[in-house]
């Protein structure tokens, strides 16, 4: 596992396509109990080397219950993006995740963990690759049938500050879905 997570840290499959050069970010161990599958790092994290190192990552970790000591323990959590490149800004925010990533790493981490009890998938792109037909039209009914997905996935809305008019909408989020996922989270670290 040492020797893949050093191929994917000094991956340059696109680096001519980032702006801000290549800093791929992941946290992962063969212990991992969880999987955290998000977008891509944002500048914060491209800059600190630290995954969910923002306000997304204080949200994220609120909702699941636990604070950054087990947050941070790849033998506990596995931070891994669909892009592990921040893929730079556009008009309205970041960028998509770099298409590459996913398919050239992910299926390699998850053959050396085996003792993954919970795979999140956070966001669109992550719930789009992982649940393919599977998933509802929208994010917002994928995630309101989170349980379809259980045991193995649970799908969840980026945590970003941004989008607190998405929860605003859905008061069904704080008192049906969040429950539930510290709930299996707990349940895993136990």
């Amino acid at each position: 596992m040492q020797q893949l997570l050093e191929q994917i840290r000094n991956c340059r499959e696109c680096e001519k396509h980032l702006t801000l050069g290549v800093n791929p970010i992941i946290a992962a161990s063969t212990k991992s109990k969880i999987i955290i599958i998000g977008q891509a790092p944002g500048r914060i994290v491209h800059n600190t080397n630290i995954p969910w190192n923002d306000k997304s990552g204080d949200n994220l970790r609120n909702w699941l219950g636990i604070d950054k000591t087990i947050f941070y323990n790849p033998d506990i959590i596995a931070l891994i993006p669909m892009g592990f490149c921040y893929p730079g800004t556009g008009k309205n925010g970041d960028l998509a995740p770099r298409k590459e990533c996913a398919p050239l790493w992910h299926n390699k981490l998850f053959s050396h963990m085996h003792e993954v009890g919970l795979v999140l998938l956070v966001g669109q792109y992550a719930q789009d690759y992982y649940l393919g037909d599977a998933a509802k039209d929208t994010l917002t009914e994928t995630v309101y049938h989170f349980k379809e997905y259980l045991p193995k996935y649970f799908p969840l809305p980026h945590p970003s500050p941004r989008n607190n008019i998405w929860q605003a909408k859905n008061e069904w989020f704080p008192t049906e879905v969040l429950p539930t996922l510290k709930a299996s989270v707990s349940f895993i670290l136990k």
